[in-house]
């Protein structure tokens, strides 16, 4: 077993891999109640092509990733094992993003009859015609609800100006055409592959002795299955922006905005996209976060209903940065920032503003470790990109105003800059 530990906030993981090829990583918190445990599988969203091996290419349809994440609580005995988790008082759900789909529960009693659900429905999967076609109407519905959702519509109209063919500017759900074309042995195919325990990292936080429950895991464990070698296909990276501006109407009170910036990663270098993650934080704080200037201006001239959301999305395969909120002046709020970050530009950051950010940002590195559901949820999310979270802690010193700066230079373009509106109907 590896021990990672962090000096700084006095941390430690512990990470092992099995011999099917799975990683387990256990982060132990002696003195919290709370326990918390996260299965992911290296299975999103953009997956929708692959091969297996020395097979020919599989092109699945749009949403299975999220179709086979629903499926996979309905047992034989026609029992559904979030109700089973539930019923034992467990906190207990999955979701899927565009690069994971992930199982989880929180508990502060009843771990190991929880475990015992989890392990066993993760790896036992079943599907049939039936409960399949009734699956497809229940997420039909979900797939128009979020269609009649503002927000939602206009994350996607972020994407779908950031980028051409990428496949996360489809709907992690897919569409309702696109899940018709969903059959049990597609889910069948797609858990074959991607569910495979070399494809998969297990994260466990709470108080625990690391080997114990290690050994817990692994008399859990289906027989090993043999290890998939996968070679994901996705289109080829673009080198510009799809469009700059996206407008639809629809019943909201005060308009909606999302300003990206478009990054363009030529070489996927973990330490790196590290220290720039954490730049990127910085400067969206110093540049629209709540102590900024501009944030001060806009607000107190009711261009601004509260601080802006802000994000930096990455993969090996997009990344790019999202400002979003609400304005009655959504092109007002572009134009300030526009304005700011030539500023910063053209002057340099402010060093006094630069070192106060940069703490903040630490802080909440460090606050992050107080919430076992936090750390859990952190550690699978960055592992899945291959990073150690640990690394953001370990980094930040590296983080200077001169790099700062230059990742400043660098991505905030104006070349790779979109914007998303929804206003309210005419």
């Amino acid at each position: 077993m590896k021990i990672i530990e962090s000096l700084k906030i006095k941390e430690k993981e512990y990470i092992e891999k099995l011999d099917n090829g799975m990683t387990v990583i256990i982060i132990p918190k002696p003195n919290l109640e709370k326990k918390y445990i996260i299965w992911g599988t290296k299975f999103g969203s953009i997956d929708n092509r692959f091969i297996v091996k020395d097979s020919e290419e599989v092109i699945i349809p749009d949403g299975v990733a999220h179709f086979l994440e629903h499926k996979m609580f309905e047992q034989p005995d026609g029992t559904n094992s979030l109700d089973t988790l539930m019923a034992l008082g467990l906190d207990a759900n999955a979701y899927t993003t565009n690069d994971h789909t992930a199982y989880l529960f929180e508990c502060t009693e009843n771990f190991y009859e929880g475990l015992d659900e989890l392990m066993n429905y993760v790896q036992h999967p079943y599907f049939t015609q039936e409960n399949v076609e009734k699956e497809k109407g229940i997420i039909s519905q979900e797939i128009k609800m979020y269609d009649d959702e503002p927000a939602w519509r206009l994350y996607m109209n972020a994407m779908d100006c950031m980028y051409e063919k990428n496949p996360i500017k489809i709907d992690i759900a897919g569409s309702v055409d696109s899940i018709k074309k969903i059959t049990p042995d597609i889910l069948y195919k797609c858990y074959n592959t991607f569910y495979n325990p070399s494809n998969m990292i297990m994260v466990i936080c709470g108080n625990f002795e690391p080997e114990k429950i290690i050994e817990e895991i692994k008399n859990r464990l289906v027989s090993t299955k043999e290890e998939q070698q996968i070679k994901r296909i996705y289109p080829e990276k673009e080198s510009k922006i799809n469009k700059k501006f996206k407008e639809i109407e629809m019943e909201v009170s005060i308009p909606l905005f999302a300003i990206g910036f478009r990054d363009f990663i030529e070489e996927y270098n973990t330490e790196e996209i590290v220290k720039k993650h954490i730049a990127i934080e910085i400067l969206l704080n110093m540049i629209i976060g709540e102590s900024s200037e501009t944030y001060k201006e806009l607000y107190g001239k009711g261009n601004l209903i509260s601080e802006p959301d802000m994000d930096y999305e990455f993969s090996k395969e997009y990344a790019h940065i999202l400002i979003s909120g609400r304005s009655k002046e959504p092109n007002l709020v572009r134009e300030k920032i526009e304005e700011t970050i030539n500023q910063y530009l053209n002057n340099g950051l402010d060093e006094k503003h630069f070192n106060r950010i940069k703490k903040k940002i630490y802080g909440n590195y460090v606050s992050e470790y107080n919430s076992v559901g936090d750390i859990a949820r952190m550690f699978l999310a960055d592992k899945i990109k291959d990073i150690d979270s640990f690394d953001y802690i370990e980094k930040y010193n590296c983080v200077t105003k001169e790099y700062t700066e230059s990742v400043l230079k660098n991505v905030f373009k104006t070349d790779n800059m979109v914007m998303s509106v929804v206003r309210n109907k005419k």
